[in-house]
C-alpha cells in the first residue's frame, strides 16, 4: 500500500487516560493515522476532543452509529479503515459488532466484551465478516516477553513444570470511586465492569501473559477472591491456583490493594532445564537461570536477542523501550497485517503476532471460572470449559 491505514476511534476523549495511549501507539510507527471519531457518548465532549486533535468538525461524531454510517458512504480514499475502541467494558462488544458489520476492522481494549457470550457472539461476527479484531493485551508486547516466548517454544528450558505471574498495583488501596476518580469510578461498578472487578481488570492481563509465554493452556482454576474496601462492589484482590493441559502448575495474583505498588507485573516460569523471570519496571532485561551453567541476562536490542524480539524491537540496547513501544508493536503487527489483507497477500507470521478474539474469549473464561471458584469460602476447583 502507498499510504497510511485509516483510524477512527470509539471513546477515548480529553479526559480519558487509554485513549491517548492508543493513539500515541497507533501513530509511533508511521503507519496508521486517526482520521475521525466519536470521542464521548456526550456530542459536546465528543467535538471538544476531536477538536484538539485538529480534526475536521465533518468527521467528529456525536455518536458511533453515526460515524459508522457517514464513514461507510465516504469514497474508499477517504474513509477510515479500521475503529480503536477504548471504552468501558460494557460498551465494548455494540461498537466492535457494529464496525464489522460496516466493514471495518477493529482494535479493542481488553477485556473483549462484557459477557462470555458477547465474546462468543463476536468471535462468530469475525468469522462471518473475515476482518482482523486484535485485543490489546500490553504485555505481550514487549521485546524481552517475546524472546521468552520463544525460548520455551524452542523447548531450551524442557518441559514447563511451574507458573507464577502476579500484577499487584496499589491506587485502589482507598475508595477513590468515591472522590471523583472517573476511572475507579467505572472499574468498580458491575454495571459497566462486569462481574470481576481487580481480576476483570489485571488479573485477565497476568493470566493472559502466563498462557502467551508458555504456550499452554489453563484446564483448572482454584480461586479466591476479595474486597477489602469497605462499601465496594467488586473485588480489589485475588489469587488462583491454576493446572495447565501438559501438567505444569501455577500460582497466580492480582491485587489492587498493594499500596505502594504501580503496575508491577512479573512472571517467572521453570522448566526441567531451567527458567526465566521478567519484571515490567525493568522491561527490557530478561533473567534466564539454568540448572547447570550461569544465570543469564539479555538486555532488548543486543545481537544476543533472538529474532521473535528483533523484530518488535526499534532501539539498539542501551536505549529503553517501554510501555507505550510494546503497544505500539500490537498496532504496528495489526496494521501490516491488516495492510497485507487488503492487498490480497499472506501476512508475515510475525505480523500475526497479536492478541485476537481467541486471547478475549479465554480471557472472559477466566473471569468467569475465577467468580464460580473464589466468591465463597470453599476450596473449589473448577474446569475449564470444553
Amino acid at each position: 500500500m502507498n499510504r497510511k491505514l485509516r483510524m477512527g476511534m470509539v471513546g477515548g476523549g480529553k479526559d480519558a487516560f487509554i485513549g491517548a495511549v492508543h493513539r500515541m501507539a497507533a501513530i509511533m510507527d508511521g503507519q496508521i493515522e486517526l482520521v475521525c471519531g466519536c470521542f464521548s457518548s456526550n456530542p459536546q465532549k465528543s467535538l471538544e476532543s476531536g477538536r484538539m486533535l485538529f480534526l475536521p468538525d465533518n468527521r467528529i461524531y456525536a455518536s458511533y452509529q453515526e460515524m459508522y454510517e457517514k464513514e461507510s458512504l465516504l469514497p474508499d480514499t477517504q474513509k477510515m479503515d479500521f475503529v480503536a475502541i477504548v471504552t468501558p467494558n460494557h460498551v465494548h462488544f455494540d461498537p466492535a459488532v457494529k464496525a464489522l458489520e460496516n466493514g471495518f476492522h477493529v482494535v479493542l481494549d481488553k477485556p473483549i466484551t462484557f459477557t462470555l457470550e458477547e465474546a462468543l457472539l463476536l468471535k462468530k461476527k469475525t468469522e462471518e465478516t473475515g476482518l482482523m479484531l486484535a485485543l490489546t493485551h500490553t504485555y505481550a508486547g514487549y521485546p524481552a516477553v517475546k524472546h521468552a516466548r520463544k525460548m520455551v517454544a524452542d523447548g531450551e528450558f524442557g518441559p514447563i513444570r511451574k507458573i507464577y505471574v502476579e500484577y499487584p498495583q496499589g491506587w485502589l488501596s482507598t475508595k477513590q470511586e468515591d472522590q471523583g476518580n472517573i476511572q475507579a469510578s467505572w472499574r468498580t461498578d458491575p454495571q459497566r465492569s462486569g462481574k470481576a472487578g481487580c481480576m476483570g481488570d489485571i488479573g485477565t492481563h497476568a493470566h493472559h501473559l502466563a498462557e502467551y509465554i508458555t504456550g499452554l493452556k489453563t484446564t483448572e482454576i482454584c480461586a479466591s477472591i476479595k474486597t477489602f474496601v469497605p462499601g465496594r462492589l467488586l473485588d480489589d484482590d485475588g489469587a488462583a491456583l491454576l493446572r495447565f493441559n501438559n501438567g505444569a502448575t501455577g500460582v497466580l495474583f492480582a491485587s489492587q490493594v498493594a499500596a505502594g505498588e504501580e503496575n508491577a507485573v512479573k512472571i517467572r516460569v521453570y522448566g526441567e532445564k531451567g527458567g526465566l523471570e521478567w519484571l515490567q519496571h525493568e522491561p527490557n532485561t530478561l533473567i534466564v537461570k539454568w540448572a547447570d551453567k550461569p544465570t543469564q541476562i539479555y538486555r532488548t536490542g543486543t545481537s544476543f536477542m533472538n529474532e521473535a524480539a528483533a523484530a518488535n524491537t526499534r532501539t539498539p540496547g542501551g536505549h529503553p523501550e517501554g510501555y507505550l513501544e510494546a503497544f505500539a508493536n500490537i498496532y504496528r503487527n495489526f496494521a501490516w497485517t491488516v495492510m497485507a489483507k487488503m492487498e490480497g497477500k499472506e501476512p508475515k507470521p510475525e505480523w500475526l503476532d497479536f492478541p485476537g478474539v481467541e486471547d478475549g474469549i479465554r480471557g472472559m473464561q477466566f473471569i468467569d471460572l475465577v467468580v464460580a471458584s473464589g466468591t465463597d469460602d470453599t476450596v473449589k476447583w473448577v474446569k475449564w470449559p470444553e
